[in-house]
């Protein structure tokens, strides 16, 4: 995994200034919607910054878009849309603060609003994530394969154990955290859907 982590930065560089670039946003107001410094969006979409969870997050809600699609491949790079991931073909990243690691099990590029992420939280670890608002409503439902998990959704804490589901709207402060001395897994399903106008 560590040997896909330059290859998977890279990935995300192009994603960050394509989607970025289809918005028709510049620099400066992308930092302004995600709360992301310039220097720092520069960095990350040149590939010269392994950036945190936590700043990937901010970008994709300044984007628009979810977190998982800022893994999927450039348009340029995408095939022929398959209906089909293969295991050997789904992106892993690792969280360079927490440690803890994503793999996009979903196919990439599909016309479906939802995505399927297993991620592996290590032992004592947590991440908060305050990202700002979106265009869209983001659904969430974190089912827990093993270990334990505990969530935190605005006011409301759970805590998760094999098995639990939680359904949640991404739409302000949200923290997870592993409490535990093992290493917690569990699948996150994402579903997008655009805010009514009023």
């Amino acid at each position: 995994m560590k040997d896909a982590a330059p290859n998977l930065n890279h990935r995300i560089a192009e994603r960050v200034r394509e989607l970025r670039a289809a918005k028709k946003l510049s620099l400066d107001a992308l930092a302004s919607k995600s709360g992301v410094s310039r220097s720092m969006i520069s960095l990350v979409e040149r590939g010269e910054s392994s950036p945190t969870a936590v700043v990937l997050e901010k970008l994709a809600a300044g984007l628009n878009v979810s977190l998982a699609s800022l893994f999927d491949p450039p348009t340029a790079a995408k095939q022929v849309i398959s209906p089909v991931a293969r295991r050997k073909d789904q992106a892993e990243w690792q969280d360079p603060a927490s440690g803890y690691v994503r793999r996009n099990v979903s196919p990439p590029g599909g016309s479906q609003p939802m995505q399927i992420t297993e991620v592996r939280f290590p032992p004592g670890q947590r991440v908060a994530f305050d990202a700002p608002a979106r265009d869209v409503c983001i659904y969430q439902q974190i089912w827990v394969l093993e270990g334990t998990i505990e969530i935190t959704a605005g006011q409301e804490c759970v805590r998760l154990r094999e098995g639990d589901c939680f359904a949640m709207q991404n739409d302000g402060c949200t923290m997870f955290h592993n409490p535990t001395r093992k290493t917690a897994r569990y699948a996150v399903v994402v579903a997008t859907e655009a805010l009514k106008k009023r």
